[in-house]
């Protein structure tokens, strides 16, 4: 069973007249109009008493299969396309059930059915507003910050939140590697939920007398609808590079999709980064976007960088001769356009400025980004998220100036994702490492070795045969092997997963954690090394 999405604890009921007008259909059935909804799910395992049922396509399997599910758990009424409407006549016909009098329009017919069955053509399009509609429109009764581009979205929510934190607000966050409501913290199954669950979720944050949220919106949410009927008080673009083209055809067709969070009437106020050409077509279409760049030209600028180990010192130039100081507590100069980014869409949308850079300057850090693990080693140890050919690039020329002494990356590549980027991580990773040690990320469906293959392709020739590249499929074994190899001032940097607790191999999931692991092999490590020094009677040798 499913863990339950987060939900609030009462809804008000939504007559299914209502959802009518939502779904512009102009008919009208008194049978049923009356019928209160009180929840809305995607997922026929989660339905509730008074639940729309929305029986989406899958890709291998129709919701509509679930229907009866769906009616046995107590859903009253059902959302999906022609397809689905047909799926569940014909079930009803198997079972001996009686088959509803399905009207391929927007609402069935009463007839005979067990429950209403509204018909869209995309009913995933149609999902948000019907949610929003049955959860009271929740995003209009929060100042809602979306983020979206490639790398640096997980920071940036993280940012923002903690600039809205220290201006007063009780705060929500969506993303990646967590889901926070108000001082509640829950796992994040997406980066960015389905349409029904993320609604409930931000229906939950209202009841809990969350204000403002900060959220990662994905290009997958976008294209899917998911983001769909939000009400964004600003939205903010970090950057764009090579991910994703397992799902999107091109690399056009993925800016697109984030382009759309852009569009007219999706955002009140637009921030988008210009450091790349990607933003600098984004803003070119939206006159009234804010623009960031640490060096600029832009609206939002950085003077006075003192950049270190852990951080940065700056003081951020805005807009009407805006100067403010800022500490960036994350180190990278990547993190500095993160910062920078979040302080102008924070003070774009009436966050005091130094309230946003006290917050800013006071985060922790976030988890799996940059992450360092300490057990007494005599060299710096890293986990990151960095996933992508540009992400590992910007990774790796980060940590380099940190260190004196070599840089020993372990990195893979996720199965059932864009093929086209391993050989540009592999080759990343052998340049700019002294010792780079290949191995398996999440295979999925795939075969661990080939995707080590499409890796290994990518890596120059005199780079395999002077022993900088190393093939360690088990990850726990390159992870040791790292460390066994690191000295003193050295950096060993494990990429690829970052927060994740589980990798992925053949449908099932294992707990491993890149952190928990790398710290097991620097305790083993020490242990190793006391033994040494204390000799085979246990006293120190001397």
């Amino acid at each position: 069973m499913t863990s339950p999405a987060p939900r609030p604890a009462a809804t008000a009921p939504c007559a299914l007249a209502d959802l009518r007008t939502v779904l512009a259909d102009t008919g009208a059935d008194a049978a049923f109009d009356a019928a209160a909804v009180l929840g809305v799910t995607h997922d026929s395992r989660q339905v509730r008493p008074g639940d729309l049922y929305a029986a989406l396509p899958g890709a291998h399997v129709h919701g509509a299969r679930f229907a009866a599910q769906a009616f046995a758990a107590g859903a009253v009424a059902v959302l999906t396309d022609p397809a689905g409407a047909h799926l569940i006549a014909t079930d009803s016909d198997r079972d001996g059930s009686p088959t509803p009098a399905l009207a391929l329009s927007s609402l069935s017919a009463a007839g005979s059915a067990p429950v209403p069955v509204l018909v869209s053509a995309d009913p995933r399009r149609d999902l948000a507003a019907v949610a929003a509609r049955v959860y009271g429109d929740p995003s209009a009764r929060l100042r809602l910050l979306g983020v979206t581009g490639t790398n640096g979205k997980t920071t940036t929510a993280f940012l923002l939140d903690a600039g809205l934190r220290a201006a007063g607000h009780t705060t929500g966050l969506i993303g990646t590697v967590e889901t926070r409501v108000g001082a509640q913290r829950l796992a994040s199954a997406h980066t960015t939920p389905e349409a029904s669950d993320l609604q409930a979720l931000l229906a939950l944050m209202v009841e809990r007398g969350v204000d403002a949220a900060a959220m990662e919106i994905s290009s997958h949410a976008l294209a899917q609808h998911r983001a769909d009927a939000l009400h964004v008080a600003g939205a903010l673009f970090t950057n764009l590079s090579q991910d994703h083209l397992d799902f999107h055809p091109t690399m056009e067709d993925y800016f697109e999709a984030k382009a759309t969070l852009f569009a007219p009437g999706r955002a009140d106020v637009a921030v988008i980064g210009v450091a790349d050409p990607w933003g600098r077509r984004l803003a070119a279409r939206r006159p009234d976007a804010i623009t960031f760049a640490v060096e600029g030209p832009a609206d939002w600028t950085v003077a006075q960088l003192s950049a270190g180990p852990t951080g940065s010192d700056l003081v951020a130039h805005g807009p009407r001769g805006l100067r403010v100081p800022l500490s960036v507590p994350l180190p990278g100069r990547f993190n500095v356009a993160n910062a920078l980014g979040a302080l102008a869409l924070l003070v774009a949308v009436g966050v005091d400025a130094n309230r946003a850079a006290a917050g800013i300057g006071a985060l922790p850090g976030v988890p799996g980004r940059m992450e360092r693990v300490e057990a007494g080693q005599p060299f710096l140890a890293l986990v990151d998220f960095a996933h992508t050919p540009d992400a590992v690039t910007t990774l790796l020329e980060t940590v380099r100036p940190l260190v004196k002494g070599r840089l020993i990356t372990v990195l893979g590549c996720g199965g059932d994702r864009d093929r086209g980027k391993r050989p540009l991580m592999g080759e990343a990773a052998a340049t700019l490492a002294d010792l780079a040690i290949l191995t398996s990320d999440n295979p999925r469906s795939e075969d661990p070795a080939a995707i080590l293959a499409e890796m290994l392709a990518g890596v120059p020739a005199h780079l395999r045969v002077d022993s900088r590249v190393l093939v360690r499929p088990d990850r726990s074994t390159a992870i040791a092997a790292a460390v066994a190899a690191a000295g003193p001032q050295d950096a060993v940097v494990v990429a690829g997963k970052g927060h994740e607790s589980g990798q992925e191999q053949a449908g099932v999931i294992t707990p491993f954690d890149d952190r928990i692991v790398l710290r097991a092999a620097l305790d083993a490590l020490d242990a190793g090394h006391r033994a040494a020094a204390e000799g085979p009677t246990g006293r120190v040798r001397g």
